[in-house]
């Protein structure tokens, strides 16, 4: 008959439980992983079975209750590091919100709205259309699969322990959220300075046959002359969205890589 100690059961169970709350911290905040079209489920049985691929390449640890207090404090701070890393990924997919934000805001698309149950909030169209467009090239750029990598490189750089993790860490988190806005205007920039030459000439124009109506004039060209420099910039979207993943992805080393 087989029989089992204490400390070997809390040995196998800390194996799985640690690493888990930390790829469940990552499911819950990264892109792709955290899409709420994604039952609870299903995002429960991806990180078990990421946990379960990992377990036995994982550096070992030190032996901790996972019932004890002390377990509970890593099971804590392991889900904090997963969600640090995810959340870092997930600032680079907020500038493309801002920067969508920004283009239906010129374009006189502000109003066109609709409630967004990925982020539980109301978003404009071409926020939402350049949010689809950014996950399906982070997709086809196995961004996906990069990240994995990553959070299977932060057990050996960050192994799981008593210590806590640096606030240095939660400080390149927050230096890499200052890029949220410079990216978004980046991304957005062109489209900006057509619309804004757009306006201009319509002001222009106005002033020089004040019998138009700007109102009547002026929405259809802006959204007509948005959307079409939308069409001539899709080609050069990818390539900036590409810079902007290996920007987010070398964020991601910069917080597992922090140090007091």
């Amino acid at each position: 008959m087989l029989a089992f100690s204490d400390a070997q059961l809390d040995a196998w169970i800390a194996a799985i439980l640690f690493p888990v709350a930390r790829i469940l911290g990552l499911v819950a905040t990264a892109p792709a992983f955290n899409n709420a079209a994604l039952p609870m489920r299903v995002k429960l049985a991806l990180g078990l079975a990421i946990a379960l691929a990992l377990a036995p390449a994982l550096p070992p640890h030190a032996p901790i209750a996972p019932a004890s207090w002390s377990g509970l404090l890593v099971l804590a701070q392991q889900s904090l590091i997963g969600i640090a890393l995810g959340f870092t990924m997930r600032i680079a997919f907020a500038a493309v919100d801002v920067a969508g934000e920004l283009i239906g805001l010129q374009m006189g698309l502000s109003f066109a709205v609709f409630y967004d149950p990925q982020n539980a909030a109301q978003s404009s169209i071409v926020a939402e259309l350049l949010g689809l467009l950014a996950l399906l090239i982070f997709l086809a750029l196995n961004g996906h699969l990069m990240m994995l990598a990553l959070l299977a490189q932060s057990f050996t750089i960050l192994p799981i322990g008593s210590e806590p993790f640096a606030a240095a860490g939660w400080g390149a988190v927050a230096r890499w959220g200052a890029t949220l806005f410079s990216a978004g205007v980046l991304l957005s920039l062109p489209l900006i300075a057509a619309l804004l030459i757009t306006n201009i000439a319509l002001g222009i124009l106005t002033k020089a046959a004040p019998q138009l109506n700007l109102f009547a004039v002026g929405f259809p060209v802006t959204i007509v002359a948005g959307f079409a420099v939308l069409a001539l910039t899709m080609p050069y979207f990818a390539p900036s969205l590409e810079r902007l993943f290996e920007q987010g992805f070398a964020a991601m080393d910069r917080v597992m890589s922090a140090r007091p």
